[in-house]
This record gives C-alpha cells, sequence and structure tokens, in this order.
C-alpha cells in the first residue's frame, strides 16, 4: 500500500492510495481532480473509488468534475451533502480494494455525517493507515461544526482506541495546533520538542503529514482530556467538558493571534511510504 500525498487549496490534503499489486487506486477528498488524474496517470493506476471524509467544499468539490471525467466511477461517503455520491456508507462497514481493507467509521461533530477511514492489508509489513479528514488532525481536531462536545469526544475516543500508527488527516494546521498545545501543556516536552520539529518542517515548506496515533496521544490536548494538565488548564473535569472548555480557549488563542499561514503550497505530491511515516529531523 502506498500513500501519494497531494497538497492542495491554501492548505488542504487530498491523497491516493495505490494498492501495488493490482494497480488499483482509491482517492480520499478530492478537491483538485485535474491534479490527481494527472498524478493517477503518472503512477499508471486504476481509479476505482473516492472515500469522501465528509461534504465541506474543501474536501468534495471536486466530486462532480472527476465523477464527469470517470463515468461509473464510485463516490462513497456517510452524508447525502457529499456532491456526487454514489453510495452511502454506514458505519462499520468494510470495502476492499484489491488486498487494501477499509473500515468506515464514523466520527460526528465536526459534520453530521464525517466518516473516517482506516484502511489496512493482511500479511503486510506496512503499517494501517487512518484518513481522519477533519475529525483529527496533527495536535489538533476540526472544530465541532454540527455536534456537541459529548459527540465529538465520542468520534475522538473511538479513533484512539484503533492501532498507534500513521494518520493522514485533511489539513495542514500542525504549526497553529502545536502552539495552543503548548499553551495547554507549557511542560510538556512531547509537545516542545515536536513544535520545534513543525517549524523546520515549516520554514522548508514542506508537510507535516503523516502523524500517527501513538505521537497524538502524548501531545495532542483533545487526545489527552483525561490527563491532569489538560484537566487543570480547563478547570473542568468530565472528558467531554474538557473538551468543551478546549474548543473554546483555542477560538481565543486563534482570534488573538496571527493569522494562520498556509503550509502546504508544494505543487507535485509527495509520496511517503507508510514505513517511513513522519519521520523526525
Amino acid at each position: 500500500m502506498k500513500v501519494k500525498v497531494i497538497p492542495v487549496l491554501e492548505d488542504n490534503y487530498m491523497y491516493l492510495v495505490i494498492e501495488e499489486i493490482t494497480r488499483e487506486a482509491v482517492a480520499v477528498d478530492v478537491a483538485v481532480p485535474k491534479r490527481l488524474l494527472e498524478i493517477v496517470g503518472r503512477e499508471g493506476v486504476s481509479l476505482t473509488a473516492v472515500l469522501t471524509t465528509h461534504h465541506h467544499w474543501d474536501h468534495a468539490r471536486g466530486n462532480p468534475e472527476l465523477a464527469r471525467l470517470r463515468p461509473g466511477l464510485a463516490v462513497l461517503g456517510a452524508d447525502e451533502r457529499i456532491f456526487s455520491l454514489t453510495r452511502r456508507l454506514a458505519h462499520g462497514e468494510e470495502l476492499r480494494f484489491g488486498a487494501i481493507h477499509v473500515r468506515c467509521l464514523l466520527t460526528p461533530g465536526h459534520t453530521s455525517g464525517h466518516m473516517s477511514y482506516f484502511l489496512w492489508e493482511d500479511d503486510c509489513p506496512d503499517p494501517p493507515a487512518l484518513f481522519s479528514g477533519d475529525a483529527l488532525s496533527v495536535a489538533g481536531c476540526g472544530s465541532c461544526l454540527e455536534g456537541s462536545a459529548q459527540q465529538m469526544y465520542q468520534s475522538l475516543a473511538e479513533l484512539g482506541t484503533l492501532p498507534p500508527e500513521t494518520v493522514f488527516c485533511g489539513h495542514e494546521h500542525t504549526l497553529s495546533n502545536l502552539e495552543f498545545a503548548q499553551k495547554v501543556e507549557p511542560c510538556n516536552d512531547h509537545v516542545r520538542a515536536k513544535l520545534s520539529w513543525a517549524k523546520k518542517r515549516d520554514e522548508d515548506d514542506v508537510p507535516t503529514v503523516p502523524s500517527t496515533l501513538g505521537e497524538e496521544r502524548l501531545y495532542n490536548p483533545f487526545l489527552r482530556v483525561a490527563e491532569e494538565p489538560v484537566r487543570k488548564f480547563t478547570g473542568k473535569a468530565v472528558p467531554a467538558d474538557v473538551l468543551e472548555a478546549l474548543y473554546k480557549e483555542r477560538a481565543r488563542f486563534e482570534q488573538a493571534g496571527e493569522p494562520r499561514q498556509p503550509q502546504a503550497r508544494a505543487l507535485l505530491a509527495l509520496q511517503w511510504g507508510l514505513l517511513s511515516a513522519a519521520p523526525h529531523e
């Protein structure tokens, strides 16, 4: 299983997942279809399906044009508002593309129909991969726009039970997320080290994805709502209340700071082998 990381728009990512034996490919969150098809052609693969995490424009805007250019293409997701949807997926449903298994995980909160996708191959040395859209990002998570803090907590808790391996998220917000994480936990050495690494990546104008769930549990405050320093920062004890307080504090932090600078400006897809995910320099 090979993943092509494709920076698009200001700070979005779309992905092309390639099954290397059959050369079958699946795209995730198609925002710029012509760029995707350029890479499909360059790789010499057969694009069979699109997995859309949620209906927002920057994650699904390319579906209609892609469906027009590739008649019969399956466009899959959990929300009927997704452009050009051909089949609505259910929580826990499993799909198969060549040797690649896909488990569909409904993760509401950012939107009511947000779906994350967990991909793996049997008997393969590569670790599994989670495509989390806007449910989970590096050192952060998406805003809770169509659900309660309790729903978002349950969604993050669901993702937190997965193997501690690769996460491909929907946006390049790592630097600002880590700056907020440092405010929440100023004594967290993992936050400090990851922030230093992310600043270097920003200077070099290269993406900070993928991450790993194992790392996220060490520095992502939205996955650390049961930890005493995070509870102390929010003044709350119940996990959903801690999460809700974190959202409010992050909103104030963003309003007080500099406008977020897009970090993903590369024009070409970046290839990451899953075994070398998120190398620290």
